[in-house]
This record gives C-alpha cells, structure tokens and sequence, in this order.
C-alpha cells in the first residue's frame, strides 16, 4: 500500500487552503503528513477499499462525518489480539491476520480506529478519542478548576459565618458550571436563563451600570483593605474570564466558531460574578 509523505502533501497543497483531504483508495499517510494536515486544520477523510473492515458507529453523534465508503480507514492504527497497533498491511495480509477486536473508539481527528483506549487519549465524547492535551481538554480542565475554586470559596464562607444569601449565589454559580460542563460532554445544547436569579437582560444591565443599582463605581478595583471575600470574589471573575478564553480557542474551527452556547454562558457568568462583587460592596449579602 503506498504512503502518502509529508513532502508529497506539501507539493500537492503548496498553493492551496481546502477544508479536506480525502486519502486516496488504496493509500495512506504516513504520521508526518497526517500531523502537517492537522496542524494547517485541514480534515482528513481516509478511505477504505472493503467496508467490512469499517468499524459502523452506534449512532451519529459517535460518527466523524458521513458514515460512507470515505469515512475510515482500516489499515492505519488498526487494533489487532487486543492491542492498538498501527499498521500498513494491505488488506489481504490483514484478512490473513489473527482475527481483529472489535473496534470501540475513534480517533476525533484522524478517523483511526482502536479496540482500547490509548493511555495519552481521553473520550472527547461518546466513543470519539483525543489526546489528553486537546484544547476541548484543556477547556474541561479549565471547567473543573473553576467548579473547586467555587466550592473553596463556599468552604472560606461558610467556616467564617458568612452569608447565607451569598454561599446561595455561589451555589446557583456551581450549578451553571456543573451544566455546562455536562452539556460539553454529552455534546448536547447549553441552554440558561437566569443566574443568580437574574435574567441575561438583568445581567448585563446591573453589570454595564453599577452605579445606579448598588451605588457602587464600575468595576471596582481589588484591594486588600476590601477584605477576604471580595478578593476571593475577584479571584473567581479573573478564572471565568480565563475559561471563557480557553472556550473560543477550544471551540474554534479555522475561522469558525462552535459552541457559543457555551462561550455566551461563561461571559453571563463574568457578568454575574462582578454583580456578586458590587452587592458586596453595597452589604447586600448582609441583609
């Protein structure tokens, strides 16, 4: 079966951008050309020649693209006796071979397919793999940091005696993370209307105007003659803002967006959270 090389693609797309590559039947890439695809993002669709050996996703959630004649390829990464093992045997030596696991994952990028999962991969969502350092990881990862430092922040309160209505707030704060992140996961829509009991129009209009809800000055600076709480609440807008960060890099596709269900509800969320801030000030959360 022929290769497919790095310098091969670079003679081919030196004056050209496509969305695609479709490998042709009866040939594969080699690791550097399916890393030089990648890194100019640019989607693989291998080809196979025997759709016996295609591995038929459950549903179409857990497809990457149109389950066709183009979809995956057999002969690269093909598990065999249990193992994941790349291989580039044409398809006779593998009818030949020791009889093949059934396939359980799918590589997100590639379209590989493999019978267990690989130590440095993690299930981006039903049985599609990534590596553990994909930007949607990276966004999880983010996610989950930002749900314990929440739950730290409670724990600061509530052994102080602090506010019930605040340790509330913070709670409905939790609940949208834990959500969003559920959403993220099982690939379904984000969808919220309210946070800490206020609507998004609520939000953003107590957030862009201060002064004329809690007469507090916009954004007010931290300061530690303000206290531990508002540092700890301050520590907590700066860590949403650097999640919602992590979320467009995670969720852009070229020049695209995904997921800006999600991108909107982390910015909600900052808005929300410096609303939190100016009730502070205004000793709101001691009434």
């Amino acid at each position: 079966m022929k290769v497919i090389t790095e310098a091969i693609l670079r003679d081919e797309l030196r004056a050209s951008q496509p969305e695609s590559y479709t490998v042709p039947d009866g040939k594969i890439l080699s690791p550097a050309a399916r890393e030089y695809l990648q890194q100019r993002k640019i989607k693989i669709i291998l080809n196979i020649a025997h759709s016996r050996y295609a591995f038929k996703p459950r549903n179409a959630a857990e497809a990457v693209g149109p389950v066709t004649k183009a979809s995956i390829d057999y002969s690269d990464d093909f598990a065999q006796n249990g193992k994941n093992a790349a291989t580039s045997a044409a398809p006779s030596q593998v009818a030949n071979a020791a009889p093949a696991c059934v396939a359980k994952f799918i590589d997100f990028e590639s379209g590989a397919f493999y019978a267990e999962k690989p130590e440095y991969m993690t299930q981006l969502h039903g049985n599609l793999l990534v590596p553990k350092d994909h930007a949607r990881i990276r966004f999880r990862g983010m996610l989950d940091s930002l749900q314990a430092l929440v739950v730290l922040i409670q724990t600061i309160v509530s052994e102080t005696g602090g506010s019930r209505k605040l340790l509330d707030d913070l709670n409905d704060i939790l609940g949208v993370l834990r959500d969003m992140m559920r959403c993220d996961v099982l690939d379904e829509p984000f969808n919220n209307e309210r946070i800490i009991g206020l609507t998004h129009a609520e939000l953003r209009e107590r957030s862009h105007n201060p002064m004329k809800f809690f007469s507090v000055k916009q954004m007010v600076l931290p300061d530690y003659s303000l206290g531990k709480v508002y540092a700890l609440l301050n520590q907590l807008r700066t860590s949403v803002r650097e999640t919602e960060v992590s979320a467009v890099r995670a969720f852009r596709v070229r020049n695209k967006y995904e997921r800006k269900d999600i991108v909107e509800g982390l910015n909600r969320l900052s808005s929300a959270v410096h609303i939190m801030m100016c009730m502070y000030l205004a000793d709101e959360y001691k009434k």
